[in-house]
């Protein structure tokens, strides 16, 4: 699918194809092309389970585009158990050098759950990667004020072991300034962004714990985005049980990195507006009829709640992957994918605005 757009947005160009932020030009067809080419199970990789050839294959293949870009790859492999094996994967991670010696982090992680179900993990976390890909390629050469490092985290979805190993490794968070993490950035019907918890998470697999809740990098993100995308920017989920408006749980990369003391910002797609199975907890991404076995629009919620089958849920489904969600939401998916990267990109550029 490609995806035309001509229109302005608060001094926002986009036309043909090209993202024009500020007088930077960056390519949006690009990180579509290579989430079809991540995520095809015919012409591409497909599901990837963690400590299986096709996670290896990944990392692999996310080196070797970064290498395409001019870059020097560095491999961060690690072990780790599972079910009482012992498996292997790795975090793979360039650097974008900027004008300091502070370190921006961006990461998002590539391996995949649910593939007995039938996903390829389109939407989690292959939408991440590809950001991750060209954020690499659009920011080359371009003068920041930090240096960004991306970061593509093995095995997340088993137990978050990449973000752990890279948060364990001494130095690794030397000169860290921030963490912005990529899970499921594209397919649920609204954009967000979160900060990590005011109350401190679990952190005794950190070595030196000294957990923030610090919203810095949140803020940041959300007005780049309100600026460039004004009433259509990331949102803060409202208050829901346990959870203040805009903060999230330990359940992705971000949380080691908050153990660590550092102030993260966590970008994702879904619909807290739903009354999901376990109420409004952002689980169910989408009212789209074909995600639910009934769904009440006057509800926001499952026709029959002890019938339903599918609480309008993509990531770890049989929905998360491009043959069934593309159909199903026409350019939403890129259109979103774009307008994350456009923002991460915009951030990156002023990050000594938002974090110091």
């Amino acid at each position: 699918m490609k995806n035309t757009i001509t229109t302005v947005l608060c001094g926002t160009l986009l036309l043909s194809g090209t993202v024009f932020v500020s007088g930077a030009a960056f390519a949006d067809d690009y990180a579509w092309d290579q989430l079809v080419a991540l995520t095809d199970e015919t012409n591409g990789i497909g599901a990837r389970r963690v400590g299986t050839p096709q996670e290896k294959q990944t990392a692999d293949w996310i080196a070797e585009q970064w290498k395409k870009s001019g870059y020097k790859v560095t491999s961060q492999p690690f072990s780790f158990e599972l079910d009482g094996k012992v498996l292997k994967s790795e975090n793979v991670m360039v650097d974008i050098p900027g004008q300091s010696d502070k370190v921006l982090v961006i990461g998002a992680h590539y391996d995949t759950k649910g593939d007995e179900k039938g996903s390829l993990g389109a939407t989690d976390n292959g939408s991440g990667v590809v950001a991750l890909l060209a954020m690499a390629k659009d920011l080359k050469g371009k003068q920041l004020p930090y240096t960004v490092r991306l970061i593509a985290f093995g095995a997340e979805e088993f137990g978050l072991n990449g973000s752990k190993y890279y948060v364990n490794k001494t130095g690794a968070l030397d000169n860290v300034v921030g963490m912005i993490n990529l899970d499921t950035i594209i397919g649920g019907d609204k954009l967000y962004v979160h900060s990590a918890h005011s109350t401190p998470y679990k952190c005794d697999y950190v070595r030196k714990a000294n957990y923030t809740g610090d919203t810095s990098v949140r803020s940041g993100l959300k007005a780049v985005s309100d600026q460039l995308y004004k009433e259509n920017g990331h949102k803060l989920h409202p208050t829901f049980e346990g959870y203040p408006e805009g903060e999230t749980g330990n359940w992705s990369d971000h949380a080691p990195f908050a153990c660590g003391g550092i102030p993260i910002g966590y970008l994702e797609a879904t619909n807290f507006a739903i009354d999901g199975e376990e109420g409004n907890d952002g689980y169910s991404q989408t009212t789209n009829d074909a995600l639910w076995s009934c769904f009440d629009d006057k509800t926001l919620s499952a026709c029959n709640r002890e019938e339903e089958k599918h609480w309008g849920k993509i990531w770890h489904t049989k929905f998360d992957r491009l043959d069934t969600l593309t159909p199903l939401f026409k350019d939403r998916l890129q259109t979103q994918l774009n307008q994350n990267i456009q923002v991460l990109e915009t951030f990156a550029l002023e990050a000594n605005k938002w974090v110091k």
